[in-house]
Parts: structure tokens; sequence; C-alpha cells
């Protein structure tokens, strides 16, 4: 099969391989559309390999077709269209999963869609729901809003009637996540979320932070009453000086740091199970629906990393197989 390689100097270019071999547990996906993340870009900087034991190609999402199914499953079909989450492997023609951790693509979805659905929808969800036990009306803050996981986080905090506040680096992108169903964006680079937020007596329930570094203590400071942050990456640095760690007390603040890629298999199955249970049929009747910025052929990977690397993007890059 052809693959995405990296090359000693971190370029991409086509290349060959053997299909994946699957285990009883496993099912074989020909890839039809992959989507884009900031951990294939950090993987191909060499600074964010794979877990133990998985494929070494870039690639942790990706939405096609069964071509080969393990002896363990019992409800999946050959030629059954799917989507998945996966530890690697996905810049390739054919990539194994887990049979649990399939998800039917809904009819109503292309296959650029489903490869857009899979690594944010879940990430929002485990941070919205599986950590921070989001409540109806609650206050949600995301950074970084128009990312792939904060479109799909403002999506799924409005099924719940939440109040959802944003803060985006571009005019274009305010009016995006506004068009959401954010309730307010704020442009960073010409408010401070902080100030914002206290002139407007604002705390929240919830906080999704990609940024890290100073963003702690600021989260700290418009954080509710028994609220939860939930740290995601570290785009603004990976120290945080001169905690507050009274006013956290005083607050009874909640810090969290998660990722989903070096979950357990049991972990992403129990967490696949949950969100398709609460919110598939959102998908089937469009309530919710993946932003996709734009569709590339795998073989420009490179300009969509660049997209990325630049901030360029509202929601999420998709690479397609020919």
């Amino acid at each position: 099969m052809r693959y995405i390689a990296i090359n000693d100097q971190q370029q991409l270019s086509l290349d060959e391989t053997d299909k994946p071999a699957i285990g009883d547990d496993e099912c074989l996906i020909k890839v039809r559309a992959i989507g884009v993340n900031r951990a294939d870009i950090l993987q191909k900087k060499g600074q964010y390999p794979p877990p133990p034991g998985e494929s070494n190609i870039l690639g942790i999402e990706a939405c096609g077709e069964l071509v080969a199914i393990g002896r363990l499953q019992t409800s999946w079909n050959v030629g059954d269209k799917v989507f998945a989450i996966v530890p690697g492997g996905a810049y390739s023609e054919y990539v194994k999963v887990k049979t649990d951790h399939l998800i039917k693509l809904p009819e109503n979805l292309s296959y650029a869609q489903g490869a857009a659905i899979a690594e944010v929808y879940l990430t929002a969800y485990q941070c919205l729901f599986s950590i921070a036990n989001l409540q109806s009306n609650a206050k949600v803050l995301i950074h970084a809003g128009a990312s792939g996981v904060g479109t799909a986080a403002i999506q799924l905090a409005k099924q719940l009637n939440c109040s959802v506040t944003v803060t985006v680096g571009h005019e274009d992108k305010v009016a995006a996540c506004k068009a959401l169903g954010a309730d307010e964006a704020i442009n960073y680079h010409e408010t401070d979320f902080v100030t914002w937020a206290i002139q407007q007596k604002h705390s929240y329930d919830v906080i999704i932070d990609v940024v890290a570094g100073e963003y702690i203590n600021k989260n700290i400071k418009v954080c509710a009453l028994d609220g939860h942050i939930v740290i995601l990456s570290m785009l603004g640095g990976r120290f945080a000086e001169n905690i507050d760690v009274a006013k956290m007390l005083a607050k009874r603040v909640n810090l969290h740091a998660t990722t989903l890629r070096s979950r357990s298999n049991e972990y992403k199955t129990q967490l696949i199970k949950a969100f398709t249970q609460d919110f598939y049929h959102c998908l089937e009747i469009g309530s919710i629906s993946p932003v996709i910025y734009q569709q590339y052929s795998w073989h420009e990977a490179e300009v969509a990393h660049q997209v990325m690397l630049n901030n360029e993007n509202i929601g999420k890059l998709i690479l397609t197989l020919d």
C-alpha cells in the first residue's frame, strides 16, 4: 500500500509498505479521507511519538470502508462505511483499528466529513462531560474556539443550552464561532478575556484550554466556584509561573490535564460508547456538524500542515485519497 513517509529533513512524500495485519479484535479500513491534527505535525518533528507498539506512520483519524474484519466482531460487515480514531497509521491507503473503536458513518455525511469528527468531538466530549461533568445552562469558556476541538465543543455545549464564550485570534473567527452558536467571541489581540469577564461579571463553570503557560492563572481568575479547567495542550508554553493556589482553594478549582491518544483501548471504547449514545443522533439529524476549513489531496499534506501551523484554519483540515 501507499503511505505518507517522513524523510530525514522532516519532509513528506509517498512511499510503499505492506498492509497492516489485523488481529481478531481489529478491522482494516480502506482510507478515503484523513483528519489532520497538531499531533501529526509534532510527530513529524520527532516530538510526539506514537504509543509503544503502534504504527509509526502519521495520522490518528480516518474515514473509509471496511475491507477486512477480525474474528471477534459481531455487528460489522465488509463494505460498511466507518470513521475512527487510531493511535497511528492513518496517513495511508489502509489503516487498522480496534473493532470497538469503529463508528458508523451517518448516511448524510461524506467521507471528508467523517474524517473531521472522531478526534475533535471525542476530545471535546471527554473534556466537557467525562472530566468536567458539564451540566445544562452552565457557563463555558473555550480557548481557540475556531480550532477543530473548539468548533466541536461549542456545538456540544450549546446542545445543553450552555452559555459559551470563546477566545480567537481573528475577526473572521469571531464571526464563525458566533455562527456555530457561541454567545460571545473575544479577539485576544484586541481584548484581554480576564478584564472582559470581570467587567461583565462572568465566571465559568468549565474552561477548555489549549494554551497553558500564562493562561493558567488567567483561567483561575475567571473560574467559577467548583469550576473545572481542562488543559489539552501547551501552545503558550509548558510552564506556568506563580500559580495562585490561594485563589484555587477559595474557588475550589478543579485543574485537569488530559490527552486522548495515550489512553487505554478500554478507556477509548467507553468514551466512544458514551459519545455515540449521547450525540450520534445529533450527527444524523445535523444539529451538530463537523466544520471543515479546507480539503486537500493527500499529496498536499505539507500544505495542510503549514496552514495549521499558521493558525489559518477554522475547523478541520482534511486530506482525501485519490
